[in-house]
């Protein structure tokens, strides 16, 4: 399984439609919101997505639950569980819709972490970033019980690297 994530791209269409064209091998692609886009752009087909709270459009849902070969996938934008202070309200969320990975945006920090054998992944901002210099978005891959995330500056720079091991 292979995931594209990006999140807070705050009305630059043309990133996400430049990420998802870099990245044609992945299973899934993801937004975890703040696009500031209508939920119907063209760029959005075929797009997990989410609602953040600079999005207006109402058709955006909150929460997404969904799954990829066998893995359940949590998708929020992460202000409705202020992950701004702690990421204690998001890590019970995904114990209650029982996550294998939980994907979300909002404090436009980059960064990625195994609690609990659950991945946890903000994949920053493609537009203005926080903690680090450089916009990004991630790709998530699960094979053989292992994590791997890998970080992208948006010129497609590989930035960062880590694995977690499930156990």
């Amino acid at each position: 399984m292979k995931l594209l994530v990006m999140s807070d791209t705050h009305g630059d269409a043309e990133i996400i439609q430049t990420v998802k064209n870099r990245h044609p091998e992945v299973d899934v692609v993801i937004h975890c919101g703040d696009s500031e886009l209508d939920y119907k752009h063209p760029y959005f087909e075929g797009v997990k997505r989410v609602r953040g709270n600079c999005d207006r459009d109402k058709r955006f849902p909150e929460e997404e639950l969904f799954e990829v070969e066998g893995k359940k996938i949590y998708v929020t934008h992460g202000h409705l569980y202020n992950v701004k202070s702690t990421t204690m309200n998001l890590f019970y969320r995904a114990k209650e819709v029982e996550a294998d990975a939980v994907f979300f945006g909002h404090s436009h920090v980059l960064g990625a972490e195994l609690v609990e054998n659950t991945m946890f992944v903000n994949p920053g901002s493609l537009l203005k970033p926080r903690g680090l210099d450089k916009k990004s978005y991630a790709v998530i891959e699960f094979k053989d019980n292992l994590w791997k995330f890998t970080a992208y500056t948006d010129n497609g720079e590989e930035i960062a690297q880590k694995e977690f091991r499930l156990e």
